[in-house]
């Protein structure tokens, strides 16, 4: 019984929880050998389909590490409401090291993006052909051969920035897969440490860094996945965190930046135009933060040299169907009932304009100065992500930074950041398709979630002044 507990508590303590996820993020690396989005033929013979066997054992080993991970995180957060005190970023470090060397886990769209610097790099025109204009033998041919299937003939959606970025990529590694990828992930872990400088500066604690960069959500997609949307986040808190600091223009143009790399990052412009305009102004409010951010996506397209063909190219993403989208689903069902197709386009532009009407119900809040500008954008993305047409599980990361940085205490908001996190995790498997078991362990670890908060948000617990605080992660 002694050793029990003893083992019990161990594990239950921070630096346990430190090694529980450590080994929770070894045991996702390992699998992903087996079972993750492998490309199609990789010259080095390191990432290579093992045989259905070897792939059923590293898909059950992929997702006992995420459970360990998941529980090894919420336990660490209960810690840190607990007012423990830990090396919260030696604890990150642990966690994302197993993944660094890992292959692409959860996603296959690292492809894309190493097939678009090649495309780039060649003089092919990104936003009007998909990676299959790359032939054999050509630059990132492996690469482009490796794109899921509804991507290989489409578009880029993404800025020229990220394209850049992607492009010196290919060039440096020659487009070949394994180093192309580890040069995209070096790209992701760079994002991640932005968002700890971002979250740090903008107020952020122990608690908040549990949040926006121990997240299992955002170690598996872009430490694993390396989705760009890290860098996007990471850009656009940058930018705020340099307007809430009084500069404005650098601020403004860091999130011009992000633009270039996903659109979503637009939002963050508003709410630093309504910044600067309670500072210094409404003319320069209005006219100064977009003037700045038209100036940096102007020079990008031109050092890019794609031109603007990224403006036709934003509505791609809209045209897939996710599972996630609750007014694509709304849409489908209804247009099934009527027999009208166009219902679930209508749907979706509803489901767009009253988030757009809450974005300006924040950013209207803010410029009365009842609302915190962070928390404003961060629960502006996360009900932009809640009404778009299309909706992965890393867009929730979009509002969650930010919402981690701002949101002081055990707010609604946080807590609905972290039960989406913890669920959101298994929706995807390692090899990128979305299964429909996916959809079940999401839903019981929600609940489970739920469950979770409510028991700890009754225990309470003595701090060092003898007062009474929440113990709620």
């Amino acid at each position: 019984m002694g050793v029990s507990a003893s083992v019990r508590d161990g594990v239950a303590s921070a630096s346990g929880c430190r090694w529980l996820g450590a080994a929770g993020s070894l045991g996702i690396a390992v699998g992903g050998l087996a079972a993750g989005a492998l490309p199609v033929r990789d010259p080095w013979g390191l990432w290579e389909p093992r045989g259905s066997s070897l792939t059923l054992a590293g898909a059950l080993l992929t997702y006992l590490g995420l459970t360990l991970l998941v529980a090894a995180w919420w336990r660490y957060g209960v810690l840190l409401a607990r007012g423990v005190r830990d090396r919260v970023l030696v604890t990150l470090a642990w966690w994302a090291a197993p993944l660094v060397l890992a292959p692409p886990l959860y996603s296959a769209d690292v492809y894309s993006y190493i097939a678009q610097g090649a495309m780039v790099l060649e003089g092919h025109d990104v936003y009007a052909v998909g990676p299959s204009v790359l032939g054999p033998g050509d630059l990132g041919a492996d690469a482009a051969d490796s794109v899921g299937g509804h991507w290989t003939d489409t578009p880029a959606p993404y800025g020229p920035a990220f394209l850049l970025l992607a492009e010196a990529v290919v060039g440096v590694t020659g487009g070949t897969v394994v180093p192309a990828v580890l040069g995209m992930r070096l790209v992701a872990l760079g994002a991640v440490a932005l968002i700890v400088w971002a979250v740090r500066g903008l107020g952020g604690g122990p608690r908040a860094l549990w949040l926006a960069a121990l997240n299992p959500l955002l170690l598996i997609h872009v430490v694993g996945g390396m989705h760009n949307d890290g860098l996007m986040i990471a850009l656009m808190l940058g930018g705020v965190l340099l307007a809430v600091r009084g500069r404005w223009v650098l601020g403004s143009a860091l999130v011009g930046l992000a633009i270039m790399v996903k659109s979503p990052a637009a939002v963050a412009l508003l709410f630093v135009a309504v910044l600067v305009a309670r500072r210094g102004g409404v003319v320069r409010g209005v006219l100064g933060p977009g003037a700045v951010a038209v100036a940096v996506a102007a020079g990008a397209s031109v050092v890019a040299g794609t031109g603007f063909g990224w403006l036709r190219t934003q509505g791609v993403a809209g045209t897939i169907h996710t599972a996630l989208s609750v007014t694509s689903d709304v849409g489908l069902g209804l247009g099934l009932l009527v027999g009208d197709d166009g219902v679930k386009t209508a749907v979706q532009r509803v489901g767009l304009a009253v988030a757009a009407a809450v974005i300006a119900w924040l950013a209207w809040r803010v410029w009365q100065g009842r609302l915190d500008p962070v928390r404003g954008l961060g629960v502006s993305l996360l009900a932009l992500v809640a009404l778009s047409p299309m909706v992965q599980p890393w867009y929730f990361l979009w509002g969650t930074a930010a919402v981690a940085a701002a949101c002081a205490g055990d707010s609604r908001a946080r807590r609905v950041a972290a039960v989406l996190s913890a669920a959101l995790v298994y929706e995807t498997a390692p090899t990128g398709h979305t299964p429909w078991y996916g959809f079940v362990l999401a839903g019981v670890v929600a609940m489970a979630g739920v469950v979770g908060l409510r028991s700890a948000g009754v225990e309470r617990v003595r701090t060092a002044d003898g007062s009474l605080t929440s113990a709620s992660a």
